[in-house]
């Protein structure tokens, strides 16, 4: 698990700082934070904990909490909450991830696969979000790539003397169509012919692997081809180039509402304003998205570590998903408060991206 995490010898040196009454007085603050999302104090605590301590005793031990900046006081004589970089220490060094129970994963399978045999990628990938929102009672956010689709099938279908459509058709099922020029005395034949060779050369490549076996291929297919048949192949993956730029990855983000069941403030509800203008915008979670298709296994990223949140206070736990051949082929993860229940959301998107990856493989 990481995000922008704390560098490990910070991790270290700030869990070398706590002894074990501090850890697990610490470790209480924080799930109280992530349970209800109020501050604990001092008298709460102490009724709490598995040792015998003085509210006394535990406010000291709170002010050293506050002294190396895990924790902080909302208001004046108040409990405490964790800090994004407590949060962050949580998660990286204390957080105990348990696996998803039988039930919980054939539930998983069911929401996801809603659409049958029947479902397209697209709908796949929409019942992943919602169902990663209806479980998480966060937002469930989908990004999938378009960038360097895998080709399936070419077609050339003549419409007049000098105009051709190119039909493109992915390996998931998305059809483009394109309009080209045809050079004259262009025949039917050759039109068969050009859709026959780059779907026996082609098929089953992302566009930037079909360039590079055409220019390897290149000495052997002026052999094969004649020079009108040889330019309708470039154009036909020209064409293919074309279509992949203008169709950039695809966002899906579902449960949006369920950010609002939490807002006890007119300051919460300007947060989740703002964040659901950063959603409108899509760069920066575009962005953010991407930057998690590098690593593997799940990712988090909490609040201002990321320009995303730096106004809504929000954390982002995500995975890559995979294709048969393991190509990440996309993100997907869940979008809520800092607060969220990361012990059980987790384990919940790794099998998510996991099972994802099966699907569409």
């Amino acid at each position: 698990m990481s995000g922008d995490r704390i560098p490990p010898e910070a991790t270290t040196s700030a869990l070398a700082a706590l002894d074990r009454r501090s850890r697990e007085i610490f470790r209480r603050i924080v799930d109280s934070y992530l349970e209800t999302g109020e501050p604990l104090g001092s008298r709460n605590l102490a009724r709490i904990l598995p040792m015998a301590l003085s509210p006394a005793s535990i406010r000291n031990v709170m002010s050293d909490l506050e002294g190396l900046g895990l924790i902080y006081a909302p208001h004046t004589s108040a409990g405490r909450l964790p800090t994004e970089s407590g949060l962050r220490l949580f998660v990286d060094a204390m957080l105990e991830v348990g696996d998803l129970t039988s039930e919980e994963r054939r539930d998983i399978e069911s929401r996801v696969a809603a659409g049958g045999t029947a479902r397209t990628v697209d709908t796949l990938l929409s019942e992943a979000g919602r169902m990663l929102s209806g479980l998480s009672r966060g937002a469930g956010i989908v990004l999938a790539s378009k960038v360097d689709q895998r080709i399936k099938h070419i077609e050339f279908v003549r419409l007049e003397p000098t105009k051709a459509l190119v039909i493109l058709v992915g390996e998931d099922g998305s059809v483009e169509n394109r309009l080209i020029e045809l050079d004259p005395g262009t025949t039917p034949s050759a039109l068969v012919e050009a859709s026959n060779y780059l779907n026996m050369h082609l098929r089953g490549r992302s566009l930037s692997e079909a360039r590079l076996e055409l220019l390897r291929r290149q000495e052997s297919a002026r052999a094969e081809l004649d020079q009108l048949t040889a330019g309708l192949v470039d154009a036909g993956l020209a064409s293919w180039a074309e279509a992949a730029a203008g169709r950039p990855d695809t966002l899906i983000v579902r449960g949006q509402a369920n950010l609002l069941e939490d807002v006890h403030a007119a300051g919460d509800l300007e947060r989740i304003r703002l964040l659901f203008d950063d959603i409108e915008t899509q760069r920066e979670l575009v962005r953010l998205l991407g930057s998690a298709e590098q690593g593997d296994g799940v990712r988090i990223f909490i609040g201002s570590e990321n320009k995303l949140f730096s106004l809504s206070g929000s954390s982002l736990v995500v995975s890559p998903y995979r294709d048969s051949e393991s190509r990440v082929v996309g993100v997907l993860g869940v979008l809520g408060p800092t607060r969220l229940n990361y012990a059980r959301i987790v384990p919940m998107v790794d099998y998510t991206a996991k099972l994802v990856g099966r699907l569409i493989g």
